[in-house]
């Protein structure tokens, strides 16, 4: 029986020792930012959720609202299709999501678009359709217009996202036409007003060795180490 420094035995048997050569790529190693206190820090926070699949939540009905990237072309690529697919009391199909969103028509910048999914209310930003991706600019302008349709209508609540990275049909960018860091679209989100949920893309768990925050914002102590302090 292996057990940590705590005594504190994490697996049955010898799962403790066995997991520690455990070989696969989809490694994620994850640090807390705080001990837990008997006075907890009121500061709003974005929860990450490593390691956890959005689709299964989803279904689980463990949220109420669902944000996500939409566009007027083609959505078959996107996670709003396989949620239509999946759920058994939506009537939406991939084509069906296309053409309600066509019908909002493109006056300049992005929209967030209502679908009633029955479980889940997904809010999609809508992509113009002048640009060929999404920008942290329409990023900041959706998380505003979401934070208060949250605010003012909390049955939406809790509230789960994307990160809106590795997509395909509708790609973040930032000023340099280059996908930001996740640490930018976190930001983006909570200087927006957003403190729901937050799902990494898959590929984000091969991060390993780099540790990650299961919260956000960070703790300081990664501005100090960044600024050369201990």
């Amino acid at each position: 029986m292996i057990r940590d420094q705590h005594g504190q035995q994490i697996y049955d048997g010898d799962g403790d020792r066995l997991m520690e050569s455990y070989d696969h790529s989809d490694r994620i190693v994850l640090i807390p930012d705080a001990r837990p206190s008997k006075t907890p820090d009121p500061t709003p926070r974005i929860r990450v959720m490593w390691g956890q699949h959005l689709l299964e939540d989803l279904l689980a009905g463990r949220y109420r609202s669902f944000v996500c990237a939409l566009n007027a072309s083609d959505n078959s690529h996107g996670i709003i299709a396989q949620l239509a697919a999946l759920l058994p009391t939506s009537q939406w199909t991939e084509r069906s999501i296309t053409h309600y969103v066509q019908r909002f028509g493109d006056d300049g910048g992005v929209k967030v678009i209502k679908i009633d999914m029955d479980m889940v209310e997904v809010l999609g930003f809508l992509r113009p359709t002048d640009q060929e991706h999404l920008t942290l600019k329409d990023l900041s302008t959706g998380f505003r217009i979401v934070h208060e349709m949250l605010d003012r209508r909390t049955e939406r609540l809790p509230s789960a996202s994307v990160s809106f990275l590795g997509a395909r049909s509708n790609a973040l960018r930032d000023d340099r036409d280059e996908e930001p860091s996740f640490e930018t679209v976190l930001r983006t989100m909570n200087d927006a007003g957003y403190h729901g949920d937050v799902y990494p893309a898959p590929s984000m768990w091969e991060s390993a060795p780099t540790a990650v925050f299961a919260r956000y914002p960070f703790p300081e102590s990664l501005t100090r180490m960044r600024d050369g302090g201990f």
